[in-house]
């Protein structure tokens, strides 16, 4: 018997949402600023891993009081969302790791957060790292794949995952997806269209719009509800040559007037920006979600806030709530991570609708 605080959550259906990404062990450490300028890094940069970069990591560890966390934008969200939810196993999460320690750290933390991991494995490839440098209230991310780079579409054809994506109810996939396997994306994407039922997308870094802009443009006709913070809703406007200008409330109408497939279901579009308030950008009207801005002190690692705002808003989503809830408890999950080193929680989550 569910008490009144678990009723809504309890009898979700299991792998009810599904999401595709890019497992990453983050190796998290405060750093100075100098590091910052040795690998050619800016402050709260998410960038990909050149072979400048491929010492970072050793470094890291070698170096400095480095912590291993279980990372990756997917699998970060769909951690937080399954923590709010409390019942295991609503969320199934695809990419693909190597054969190494790494891999099994990556398994653990999955398993005990309750998302339904099933991972595409390279065995000639190590597991994807990023490296997550914390400079004060920033951080700077540089990832590299690795084996989350060898994702194929061959894993979600498999008779037993193709029955996964083929039952759920809600689909999740980052912008950072789009450096690694596109078909897959179409494919995911195409099923939603097929049922009817919601898919969402995150521009998730600058650098995706300013590079990977055609196969982020392929899949947005199918994308009901796109998420992104003020840097990337910028990046995706100047790669589109609009109006340098223009407000993020104009750019986010404009992603919504995007030429979509299911006319029955506009797009949506939910930009965050920092302190200032969450937007929510629907075809007739903008409304705005004040954020409650911690001070200093209790800022510990802004690392993961974004992915934990999905999170938050994803397990209030699949539960059929309003969208102002699913965005108040997204500000809730941001605000409560942002106080944890990387992507962690602790204790219970207390976020009342």
């Amino acid at each position: 018997m569910c008490d009144k605080q678990c009723k809504t959550a309890c009898g979700l259906r299991e792998g009810a949402l599904v999401g595709c990404g890019n497992p990453l062990l983050d190796i998290s450490a405060t750093v100075p600023m100098d590091f910052l300028k040795k690998y050619e890094m800016k402050e709260d940069d998410a960038i990909l891993a050149e072979e400048r970069h491929m010492p970072i990591y050793r470094e890291l560890v070698d170096g400095f009081q480095a912590e291993f966390l279980a990372g990756g934008s997917v699998q970060n969200s769909l951690r937080i969302a399954q923590w709010i939810i409390g019942q295991p196993k609503v969320a199934v999460f695809f990419g693909c790791v190597g054969e190494d320690d790494y891999a099994t750290i990556l398994r653990q933390k999955a398993r005990e957060a309750g998302v339904d991991a099933h991972y595409q494995v390279s065995s000639d490839t190590s597991t994807g790292t990023c490296a997550v440098l914390i400079t004060g209230t920033h951080r700077s991310l540089c990832a590299n794949l690795a084996a989350a780079n060898k994702f194929t579409i061959d894993h979600l054809e498999q008779p037993a995952n193709k029955a996964l994506i083929e039952n759920a109810l809600y689909y999740y996939i980052s912008g950072f997806f789009l450096t690694v396997n596109p078909p897959s994306i179409m494919r995911v994407a195409a099923t939603a269209l097929a049922k009817q039922r919601p898919f969402l997308m995150n521009l998730s870094a600058p650098f995706i719009s300013q590079f990977f802009m055609k196969p982020l443009l392929d899949v947005m006709p199918y994308v009901d509800i796109i998420f992104g913070n003020e840097a990337e809703a910028h990046a995706f406007a100047t790669a589109q040559g609009w109006p340098e200008d223009e407000s993020l409330r104009e750019i986010g109408n404009r992603l919504v007037n995007l030429h979509k497939l299911n006319t029955s279901r506009p797009r949506i579009a939910i930009l965050t920006q920092g302190c200032d308030p969450v937007l929510l950008i629907q075809h007739d009207s903008v409304k705005e979600f004040p954020v409650t801005c911690l001070a200093a002190h209790e800022i510990v690692d802004t690392n993961g806030a974004g992915d934990a705002f999905v999170g938050g808003f994803l397990s209030q989503f699949v539960q059929g709530k309003s969208l102002d809830v699913c965005i108040r408890c997204g500000n809730y999950a941001a605000g409560h991570i942002i106080k944890n080193p990387g992507c962690t929680y602790s204790g219970a989550p207390q976020f009342i609708e």
